[in-house]
């Protein structure tokens, strides 16, 4: 049995015209028009339309997307969804003056929120821009120790976060 490459197109008697977008060991994941992605055992019986070598170098419609959400993650100004901590959602921050003839300012947490996550989102996009510039070595890590002092300094603002693998992380020393 001569096995399918990914890019293959199939019909197959149950779910109709498809395409072989990734290969296993004991399986073909085949996106068929009309029920989308299906597994299908290498030994099950459909007509072959048009077989790609299996040694052709592709890859899977899998690891594209993987790689193009990795891509866009790390060089975009998108940002991704972090939540806030529960006990402070639809919360105020109150700054009060030490000067009792001044008044107090009220900011909605979720306002405040959205900017330090922009900051920290921003942080990310320039220490991968740093890192894959044409700077020299030294010029590199320099730049890079001063984000990790940023990112140290900002672990106050640690106890807003909902997830601890979201927080900002310091040198730890």
């Amino acid at each position: 049995m001569k096995i399918l490459g990914i890019g293959s197109r199939i019909n197959h008697a149950s779910y109709g015209f498809g395409v072989v977008t990734n290969v296993t060991a004991k399986h073909y994941w085949v996106t068929f028009q009309k029920d989308g992605l299906e597994t299908l055992d290498l030994d099950e019986e459909f007509e072959v339309i048009e077989a790609c070598e299996d040694d052709v170098d592709t890859v899977s419609f899998y690891d594209v997307e993987k790689s193009l959400r990795e891509i866009l993650e790390r060089f975009s100004d998108v940002t991704q969804i972090v939540p806030l901590a529960d006990k402070y959602k639809n919360g105020t921050m109150v700054l009060k003056p030490a000067d009792s003839n001044l008044s107090v300012k009220e900011i909605p947490i979720n306002t405040f929120w959205h900017k330090i996550v922009m900051l920290r989102d921003r942080l990310r996009v320039m220490e991968q821009k740093i890192n894959s510039s044409d700077l020299d070595d030294q010029a590199k890590v320099d730049l890079q120790q001063y984000i990790t002092r940023i990112y140290g300094s900002l672990t106050t603002f640690n106890v807003l976060f909902a997830s601890k693998e979201q927080q900002f992380k310091g040198s730890g020393k």
